[in-house]
């Protein structure tokens, strides 16, 4: 009997071993770690951020709430600690935000989920052919100014950027590098509320400017090409972080406006922790026409944050095979 007790006793602990080595084998990366998104409460940027954050929960991470807040404060989170993750940083648009926030020492961008996104000044058609308006330095001219004037005071009104964006920066230098701020008043506000105005001037025959970038739902509204131009610049003027970044788009020609790309921008103490959260933001990718058809449901009412995280669901569900890789392989970077 003591013999068979022994070995009993010496099978359970194999058995036991067995076990624990399996449990450790499936324990997942994340496993009681929690991660705090920061966003600035826009819209159109949560689709993002919310397929970030279902990798990390597959990955098996907590993730909180997104906090939202202004833009700059939500960087500064970052950097602090005091959240992980900002999904949508605009890259370089966005790079003298970072570099107040603590740069390369406190925080990072990683991957780059989508790119080649184009900025620019745009104007309707109707005027740019009428009056062969082509660059937005034309509008140092006051004739062509009061063209796109609405209130009487002989400036075209300029459609912009919301206060604190990258974009405000560099309209903002540039209304001053190429002379325009006696002729161009920078109309600013929340940015869905003024293009709104924007759109139905066009949609009226009246002559309007305004700034935009590509892919957003506006492009289906107002198309490129079809009911609005593009204005080029005569030279590259940007501030002083972005100097020497790309600006001539093929076809298009100088926009004057650097490309740029969405990356995630993280904490660089959890990325040092954690290697399977950095090559899930390395690997993940969305096709551009897939953000700009999300940012048109939001347009035409479909904003609402279940909605949004419904679409980010179904885009996991209809791309399982390539995400189901990814997981595995930000799985395997952990080991």
């Amino acid at each position: 009997m003591r013999v068979l007790t022994n070995r009993m006793s010496f099978g359970a602990i194999i058995l036991a071993c067995t076990i624990g080595a399996a449990e450790s084998a499936d324990k997942l990366p994340g496993a009681g770690i929690s991660v705090q998104p920061a966003d600035q409460n826009y819209a159109d940027e949560w689709f993002e951020r919310d397929l970030v954050s279902l990798g990390l929960e597959d990955l098996g991470y907590n993730v909180k709430q997104s906090a939202s807040m202004q833009f700059q404060a939500a960087i500064l989170a970052v950097g602090t600690g005091d959240a992980t993750f900002y999904a949508t940083y605009d890259d370089p648009l966005h790079k003298s935000v970072w570099e107040k926030a603590g740069g390369p020492a406190k925080l990072e961008p990683v991957g780059t989920i989508a790119e080649n996104f184009l900025q620019g000044y745009l104007i309707d058609k109707k005027t740019a052919d009428a009056y062969h308006i082509k660059t937005i330095n034309q509008f140092k001219d006051p004739k062509i100014a009061k063209l796109f004037d609405n209130d009487g005071d002989g400036k075209a009104e300029l459609y912009g950027c919301q206060t604190g964006w990258g974009c405000e920066r560099v309209i903002e230098h540039q209304l001053d590098a190429y002379g325009l701020r006696d002729t161009v008043q920078h109309l600013q506000g929340s940015y869905e509320a003024i293009i709104a105005d924007a759109v139905e001037r066009i949609k009226a025959g009246t002559p309007t400017l305004y700034y935009s970038w590509s892919p957003m739902w506006l492009t289906t509204v107002l198309t490129p090409g079809k009911n609005v131009v593009w204005l080029t610049v005569d030279h590259t003027d940007l501030p002083k972080e972005l100097e020497g970044a790309q600006t001539v788009v093929p076809g298009l020609g100088n926009l004057g406006f650097t490309f740029f790309s969405e990356r995630v921008l993280a904490n660089k103490e959890f990325l040092d922790k954690n290697p399977a959260a950095r090559k899930w933001f390395e690997l993940l990718k969305i096709p551009q026409n897939d953000i700009s058809a999300n940012s048109l449901q939001i347009h035409e009412g479909h904003g609402s944050a279940e909605d949004i995280l419904k679409r980010a669901e179904d885009w996991r569900n209809n791309h399982r095979a390539q995400w189901d890789a990814w997981i595995a392989e930000a799985k395997a970077a952990a080991n």
